[in-house]
């Protein structure tokens, strides 16, 4: 198998619309393919069809089950302990904004100047693009 040799790079403030990173990916997607690289169930719970009683929109927070059936919440994107489980899990090599894959890709982020919110999407972006290759 041919590794790849190229750098994926991202910026937050290139005028990607909200939730989508210019590369027709929005959060919800990175996370549903990183939790399936990852061998996680993974989802979105409703509630009260997303309205609060006075209705104003509910923001959802991805959740997962762990093996003891306890529902957790679950997102790298925004907790440090999940992306990195995440990063360990799929073997990656993680430094300041950037994650290297073990098939070589490397995925650079640059979120305005926030080092933890890069890395963090930077390794979601990289599991994503191995839960793209398991499909």
């Amino acid at each position: 198998m041919e590794r790849p040799t190229h750098v994926v790079r991202h910026s937050r403030s290139t005028g990607a619309g909200l939730g989508d990173l210019g590369d027709g990916m929005s959060d919800r997607e990175l996370l549903e393919l990183a939790a399936k690289a990852a061998g996680i169930e993974f989802w979105f719970p409703r509630m009260n069809g997303g309205k609060n009683e006075d209705g104003t929109r509910i923001i959802l927070t991805p959740c997962h089950t762990k093996m003891d059936g306890e529902v957790v919440e679950w997102n790298p994107l925004t907790d440090d302990g999940d992306a990195l489980r995440l990063a360990v899990k799929l073997d990656m090599r993680v430094s300041p904004c950037c994650a290297r894959i073990p098939s070589g890709g490397l995925f650079t982020e640059d979120d305005e100047g926030d080092d933890f919110a890069a890395t963090r999407r930077a390794i979601v972006r990289a599991a994503a693009e191995i839960g793209k290759e398991l499909k």
